[in-house]
């Protein structure tokens, strides 16, 4: 987990590399991104993660 500093520096990071014409909802969806990539690797670091036979099986979804 992320120390609040380290969250700050990269929010800040993040901002600065939006463009200048960037809007809230650039934004929004910036950190959005962020976020869910950041939970995505804990999840595998973590090993919470499904082959893909496995994940298919669990969404019903045939094995073609």
């Amino acid at each position: 987990m992320e120390t609040t500093e380290a969250i700050k520096q990269t929010a800040h990071q993040l901002i600065d590399a939006l463009p200048d014409n960037a809007t809230w909802e650039t934004l929004l969806y910036t950190l959005q991104v962020r976020h869910d990539i950041e939970a995505g690797l804990a999840d595998a670091n973590a090993g919470r993660v499904y082959s893909t036979d496995e994940a298919r099986t669990r969404l019903g979804i045939d094995q073609a």
